[in-house]
């Protein structure tokens, strides 16, 4: 990639973060892993080592898990709901003074561009945070009327914590997805600890930081930086944890599940999908193939929930395919530190060989490229946004979630048909629907087996929405007050007063 005049200088407070020697949060202290060892970070827009990080494995899993276990039955469950709240909403408020420093972490060690993480990433976590500081102190139960016999019974229910939550999140939104996670968890009273992808460890570790600034006892929330093989295995079977979160793969979904089989710890899980986005020929395509473009494209195409199943009404198909793949080709790849970048490179060189795989496998099905296809540059984990046409179904890149800019195109010709094609896959998590007809928009959108279905947009997100799927794409939801299920415990109460 060339070297461009908006390169953005880095903080020097990052400059001196990344280089730093860098510990995990376990029990209120910054600590190294038990064993001594590191792993590298890598920069994904140059495949140098940008940082070494401790390597936490089950040993570091077991403090962690002790520390949270004496804090949820110590100090935390003495914290009002307000003053959870309060450190909720600091924490909040410390991530977004520190904005920019945030946002620059995550560009030099996910490969995003540094624009989006400012405007998306960093301030989608601070809302997430305020959001779920109010939900602190409106955790309620009900009062019960019964009909038992003579009756003289008062009934209610309480909503308490699960008590500790063992917390796994992915790479391709680092800070936003920590927030996801700690931001319910922390408003319903558990305890924490919370192990974070190897490839993007580094915006974890600064916000431990700030959870210390921010005031919370000791143990209530923990992080460990380590592999899914070794600490998020240890977590996921811990019998100290009394409930796992897990967002990424469908794979690793399953072997979460079995790992949690061992007490029946609660588990959530936001996982992988393959999600249809159609357009008729009656929608104003001036705003839908800019919107399937970026339904696939942005974050480069590794977002669990991108548009990349697009179906397309015949009469208008040549028109959206060239439409997007003319997006695509104005895409400006480049490191994330750049600021005419519009699209960074892949997060690791596993993800890029995954991705260039899938490629490979398409060109030897049949499938055409109509742009991209390839590896940009022989210098970081650049891949060149993708449109693929003549994609049948039977094909590894139409059922398969590939998790880069590749996006398959396919024409139809009736609603029936698109629903049918739209809902004939393993996974639910989201899907789109570009038309002016808002009655077909809304039929369809109710039998589509998506969690979320956008209408005339794609990727919208709020922190009182909930997100999370259908089918093989997950249990659960996360955000909105339906979050809060997931880290609570209803208990009922029953008292003879007469």
């Amino acid at each position: 990639m060339e070297t461009s005049s908006t390169v953005v200088e880095t903080l020097p407070q990052v400059k001196e973060f990344v280089s730093g020697r860098h510990k995990m949060l376990i029990d209120g202290k910054l600590v190294e892993a038990a064993s001594g060892k590191t792993f590298p970070s890598y920069n994904p827009a140059t495949g140098e080592v940008l940082a070494e990080v401790p390597e936490g494995d089950k040993e570091d899993i077991d403090r962690a898990v002790s520390a949270a276990r004496r804090a949820f039955e110590g100090r935390w469950r003495q914290v009002t709901p307000s003053e959870r709240g309060q450190l909720i909403w600091k924490l909040g408020e410390l991530i977004e003074k520190h904005a920019d420093e945030f946002a620059q972490i995550e560009s030099l060690d996910n490969g995003k561009p540094v624009a989006v993480a400012r405007v998306a990433d960093v301030p989608l976590a601070v809302d997430l945070f305020r959001y779920m500081a109010g939900w602190a102190t409106k955790i309620e139960g009900n009062t019960i009327p019964l009909s038992v016999p003579g009756g003289g019974y008062l009934a209610y229910t309480l909503r308490e914590p699960v008590g500790v939550a063992g917390q796994i999140i992915p790479w391709n939104f680092p800070l936003l997805m920590a927030a996801w996670k700690l931001g319910p968890a922390l408003a319903a009273g558990c305890a924490v600890v919370l192990k974070v992808a190897e490839q993007t460890p580094l915006s974890a570790l600064r916000l431990g930081g700030l959870i210390q600034e921010a005031g919370f006892p000791a143990g209530v929330v923990n992080i460990v930086t380590g592999f899914g093989e070794t600490a998020g295995a240890a977590l996921a079977a811990h019998p100290g944890v009394d409930k796992i979160a897990f967002t990424g793969s469908t794979e690793v979904g399953k072997l979460i599940v079995q790992a949690a089989a061992g007490n029946l710890k609660k588990v959530s899980l936001e996982l992988g999908g393959k999600s249809p986005n159609v357009v008729f020929k009656d929608a104003d395509l001036e705003v839908a193939i800019p919107g399937a473009a970026s339904a696939i494209f942005f974050n480069h195409g590794q977002c669990c929930c991108a548009g990349s199943r697009l179906y397309v009404e015949k009469s208008v198909f040549d028109k959206v395919v060239e439409g997007v793949a003319e997006q695509g080709k104005q895409i400006k790849l480049g490191p994330g530190m750049d600021l005419s970048t519009q699209m960074g490179p892949l997060v690791s060189s596993e993800q890029l060989e995954r991705v260039c795989g899938y490629l490979a496998s398409g060109r030897q099905e049949g499938a055409k490229a109509v742009i991209g296809g390839q590896r940009v540059g022989e210098r970081g984990y650049f891949v060149a946004p993708t449109v693929l046409t003549e994609v049948k179904p039977s094909m590894k890149v139409y059922q398969e979630e590939i998790f880069g800019p590749v996006v398959a195109a396919m024409p139809f010709s009736d609603a029936r048909e698109v629903e049918a094609a739209a809902n004939e896959t393993i996974y639910g998590l989201a899907a789109g629907i570009w038309t002016r007809d808002i009655s077909k928009a809304h039929s369809l959108a109710e039998r589509l087996r998506a969690g979320t279905v956008w209408i005339n947009c794609f990727n919208v997100f709020d922190a009182a929405l909930p997100f999370g799927g259908y089918k093989q794409s997950g249990w659960g939801r996360e955000m909105g007050h339906e979050v809060l299920e997931n880290y609570t415990e209803t208990k009922s109460v029953c008292v003879r007063i007469k």
